[in-house]
């Protein structure tokens, strides 16, 4: 008998090399990465089908609308609910008023939470803490507790039912928010060039507009974006301290779609697509500002 000698047979000439054997490691570790991306996938569906549903929605008659079963998919596109909305006076009234506002809620809130997280930022002692503490919480109380007494202030003064009136109710939201996030933008800083600025003649107040304002701007459009955008989407003051239907922000005009009797869902959704829209442009222009602002005043 012959003994018989197995051996892998050599690759012939020419062939492509057989890629190495997979071990049980690498299987596992694939395994667990085809699990996270089912899962991450699904968060992110789950997250976005009601933008889906509100776009699928107005785009299909009110016929269509309430269907049993329901219509995921519109097969015949109905844009006759665009164009009622975006001929519609009062809604784009609504539109420049709420352009008007959040664009200054964002200067005055700008204009009073850079020098103030810069001083908290520079200031020390227990003082800076309790400041610290009180801004956020005050970023902790719902909207809806300010509003009331807001109401009842402005009507004395005269602010209800005016673009003002809206503008500093929303920087009551915006600057505690402003504050806390731009004060480890400004703490992260170099004090050696601040202090070199102020051996060149610079007052602190100099010193905050050409230096560190430059150095924090990452941080400081973070906060222009995020204030226009949550200024954008604020609904309490714009029905509680707005009465005039001429002078109410969108968010508060698209409420008018919801009747005693019916809701017009597809006028409804299309206006919501419609006033959507700058809050997406502003996210998307500016995301990595956002994203990036975001992580490193949670990281500071």
């Amino acid at each position: 008998m012959h003994d018989v000698t197995t051996t892998d047979p050599a690759p012939a000439k020419g062939a492509a090399p057989e890629p190495p054997a997979i071990t049980a490691a690498e299987r596992r570790r694939r395994r667990a990465a085809r699990i996270r991306a089912v899962v991450m996938w699904s968060f992110i569906a789950l997250y976005l089908f009601p933008v889906y549903w509100m776009i699928s929605t107005s785009l299909k008659p009110m016929s269509d609308v309430a269907t049993v079963p329901p219509v995921l998919v519109p097969t015949d596109l109905y844009l006759g609910a665009f164009e009622s909305v975006l001929s519609n006076s009062a809604f784009l009234q609504s539109m420049r008023t709420s352009a008007i506002v959040a664009t200054g809620t964002m200067v005055l809130g700008l204009f009073l939470a850079v020098p103030a997280a810069y001083g908290l930022a520079r200031w020390r002692g227990r003082g800076a803490e309790v400041s610290s503490l009180s801004f956020i919480m005050a970023q902790l109380l719902p909207t809806i507790v300010i509003a009331t007494p807001l109401f009842v202030l402005f009507a004395s003064v005269g602010l209800t039912n005016s673009h003002l009136g809206l503008i500093i109710a929303n920087t009551t939201i915006v600057l505690p928010f402003a504050v806390i996030i731009l004060r480890p933008f400004f703490a992260g800083l170099p004090a050696e060039l601040e202090d070199a600025a102020r051996l060149d003649g610079c007052n602190p107040l100099q010193t905050l507009i050409r230096v560190a304002i430059p150095l924090a701007r990452g941080g400081i459009v973070t906060i222009a974006s995020l204030s226009f955008i949550l200024t954008w989407g604020d609904l309490v003051f714009g029905l509680t301290l707005v009465t005039d239907p001429a002078l109410r922000p969108i968010t508060a005009t698209l409420t008018e779609f919801v009747t005693e009797y019916t809701t017009y869902w597809n006028l409804l959704m299309a206006g919501a697509a419609v006033a959507s829209a700058p809050i997406l442009l502003t996210f998307l222009l500016l995301q990595r500002y956002i994203v990036g602002g975001l992580m490193d005043g949670a990281l500071k």
